[in-house]
């Protein structure tokens, strides 16, 4: 069996006082999150995280403290936080409704700092599987989420050649 990786590395160390609680406290389950003091740097070896377990009453007080913000993952969490069971000391909570991209871009949004950040992400895998390697960018401003893999710059590359060659060249299908 052949496990596949996403190593991620968000390069910019994001400003704590541009994030919401809650904004920092999804990220730092999502990702692995390193802190300097002023600003956190997120990363993860293996991927981002979409199910999440995070602790209730750490939850709420990042929710009430992320009152009357603009972040777009409120509404989601406090949705996901009524269908949890209440007796239960931690929410297990599934992110895949509300990408990490959209959180990011909230916070690009609000930031007196930041004008963009990006985001690389390596495709791994334990075993040498054509589909098993390659890459990402990805650059989130306050209007836009653009990304680009390794399979797309390829396919544009070889469209260029084909389009150099009078459509002569039988272009590989990459997936």
């Amino acid at each position: 069996m052949a496990d596949y990786f996403s190593p991620t590395v968000i390069p910019e160390i994001i400003p704590n006082a541009d994030m919401t609680e809650l904004e920092l406290l999804l990220l730092s389950h999502m990702f692995d999150a390193g802190s300097d003091g002023e600003g956190t740097y997120f990363h993860s070896w293996q991927g981002s995280s979409d199910l999440i377990r995070v602790s209730r009453a750490e939850l709420v007080a990042a929710l009430y403290a992320a009152h009357g913000s603009d972040s777009r993952v409120r509404a989601y969490v406090e949705e996901k936080l009524k269908a949890a069971a209440s007796g239960d000391a931690s929410v297990e909570l599934d992110m895949s409704g509300m990408s990490w991209e959209v959180i990011l871009q909230d916070i690009v949004r609000r930031s007196s700092k930041l004008r963009y950040i990006t985001v690389t992400t390596a495709f791994t895998c334990s075993k040498m599987r054509a589909d098993g390697f390659g890459g990402m960018a990805m650059f989130i401003t306050a209007d836009a989420i653009k990304a680009c893999s390794t399979t797309e710059f390829l396919s544009d590359c070889l469209a260029d050649i084909a389009g150099e060659q009078g459509g002569k060249q039988d272009a590989p299908d990459f997936q």
